[in-house]
């Protein structure tokens, strides 16, 4: 029987007809096998090799692995002595990435209670909407970001406490109440199946919904991708920009890193491209986890201030421009690893090691998981064709109290809302989010594929491309440019900028607008929101 004795989040599962197929690998686990994923990763690790070596490195502090399960012991009796929470409660959690919120996270799964993670970036009004729908009674709060979570508090007094760390002055603070905590503490004895985190989307497609993930869910995702193409080991030294409240930074800054053995550094202040670089050549950083945007923006910086130790460098989060991959390679010599993955799924369910890399790809499916090519109706698509990508494996979309749920899942497979096609040799392309995919005058256009060639012109520095209503077309290509410094805005550029396109592809797919703006909206984890360029510039 469950271990939750608040039981909110499992009455608002979907009902189990509306899940996907989970595949498990013989042997594995079962949602009805007692498994907390904190005891699996760390308390396990004490029996280890790397039980003495270094957890989380930053600039004021190096934890073994034994140390942070210390640490953690006593953050899980703070929860469960001082703040007297019963498992199944949700806990929000807020912070930059450090090894606070890092301590605050395991020790909040290991006492059997539910993590509620966000962006630092998120304002009052959208904190209310998370705990509207979490119902969160004790937040874990970074001090420096308390202002906006006070505000929310306010307005929703459901949730009853905010802890705040990075405050150690305060005798109320989560590092002076936990210092006075005993540092052993049994896991709480979780079921596979019992839900250990709610991960909110990060809101490319407007209204964000609230992923469920098990403890199996994590476990599992922690022996596929991982292990099978990542292969990282004891001696890596893991740095990295996605917030540990997004799912991406939440596997490569944290849990698959405690797969291998491995140490993360988590700098003290949130980093831009420059401040990046610095810190992957002071850390000794051998594996780098960012978003495309960022490793364009480090391409010259890396090449001017070289990271010798640099090995493997992850891309996800969005599609990878080719003409990025280029630089990044032109400026280290070595070839980024991609991937797509998505916050319903928990993690990266397609992409292939370095030594199996082909251009222009995502890779092959991940060991443990399934995905085929499907039309609007379900039914599989030749290679070579253009279509929905479905996908199953051992994780899947679980929404809490949404009726998007039917949307995602469909059939029992997860739809994680790209248009992609796959080769004969079971490589999968990337061409669009499904719902980006322009068509205009019968053509189907891919905007990553029209933003790669924009990209590849002297004067761009980041490009989205949209498809607008158009009486003759259906619809037409408008590219929205943010320039390099010294480009000027001009009608010159504008024709110099679609001739250059006509020159890379087929000329049905030159930008027939072009709008120089000075940024581009962007989620809190750099995720472009095409949707709002649509709504902002509905007829341009």
């Amino acid at each position: 029987m469950s271990a939750h004795t608040d039981r909110f989040v499992f009455e608002r599962l979907p009902p189990r007809k509306e899940w996907p197929v989970m595949l498990y690998p013989d042997g594995a686990p079962t949602g009805s096998s007692e498994l907390n994923l904190v005891a699996q990763l760390l308390d396990q690790a004490m029996h280890s090799p790397w039980a003495d070596q270094p957890l989380f490195r930053s600039p004021d502090i190096t934890m073994s692995y034994r140390e942070a399960l210390a640490a953690v012991n006593q953050r899980v009796n703070l929860l469960r002595g001082h703040a007297g929470l019963q498992p199944g409660q949700r806990v929000l959690i807020r912070g930059h990435n450090s090894v606070a919120f890092a301590l605050a996270w395991l020790a909040v799964l290991k006492a059997g209670l539910i993590a509620v993670s966000t962006m630092p970036l998120l304002r009052a009004k959208e904190l209310g909407d998370i705990i509207d729908k979490a119902q969160p009674v004790l937040a874990l709060c970074d001090v420096s970001l308390a202002d906006e979570l006070v505000t929310a508090q306010q307005q929703h007094p459901v949730l009853k406490q905010i802890l705040m760390f990075h405050y150690p002055s305060d005798k109320d603070s989560v590092e002076s109440l936990a210092a006075i905590q005993c540092t052993e503490a049994i896991a709480c004895p979780t079921l596979g199946d019992d839900i250990g985190l709610l991960a909110f989307t990060s809101g490319t497609t407007g209204i964000p919904k609230a992923a469920c993930h098990s403890h199996l869910d994590m476990w599992m995702a922690c022996q596929a991708w991982p292990l099978h193409v990542l292969n990282a080991n004891s001696t890596d030294i893991v740095c990295g920009t996605p917030p540990l409240a997004f799912t991406f930074g939440l596997g490569g800054l944290l849990l698959f890193p405690m797969v291998a053995g491995a140490s993360v550094y988590f700098p003290s202040a949130p980093l831009t491209p420059e401040l990046m670089v610095q810190a992957m050549a002071q850390s000794g950083c051998t594996v780098c986890y960012t978003a495309p945007t960022f490793y364009r923006q480090m391409a010259d910086l890396i090449a001017k201030q070289a990271v010798p130790s640099l090995r493997v460098c992850v891309s996800a989060g969005e599609a990878l421009p080719d003409a990025t991959r280029q630089l990044w390679r032109q400026a280290t010599g070595l070839e980024l690893l991609d991937g797509i993955g998505a916050t319903e799924m928990f993690h990266i369910f397609i992409s292939s090691p370095l030594s199996q890399f082909k251009p222009g790809s995502l890779g092959r499916v991940v060991p443990g998981y399934e995905a085929c090519v499907v039309d609007v109706h379900g039914q599989a698509l030749p290679h070579g064709q253009i279509g929905r990508l479905a996908v199953r494996g051992p994780t899947g979309c679980k929404y809490l109290s949404d009726d998007r749920q039917g949307v995602y899942v469909q059939h029992g497979w997860n739809f994680p809302g790209d248009a992609v096609w796959q080769d004969a040799d079971g490589y999968f392309f990337y061409q669009s989010r499904a719902d980006d995919m322009i068509v205009s005058s019968g053509y189907n256009i891919g905007a990553p594929e029209v933003e790669d060639a924009m990209l590849l012109h002297a004067a761009v520095a980041e490009c989205a491309v949209i498809g607008l209503p158009d009486a003759d077309r259906g619809m037409l290509v408008a590219a929205f440019c943010v320039l390099k410094p010294n480009y000027q805005a001009a009608g010159s550029l504008t024709k110099e900028l679609q001739d250059h396109v006509k020159q890379l592809l087929a000329p049905y797919k030159y930008p027939r607008r072009i709008h120089f703006v000075p940024s581009l909206p962007r989620t809190a984890t750099g995720k472009l929101q095409r949707y709002l360029l649509r709504q902002l510039h509905p007829d341009s």
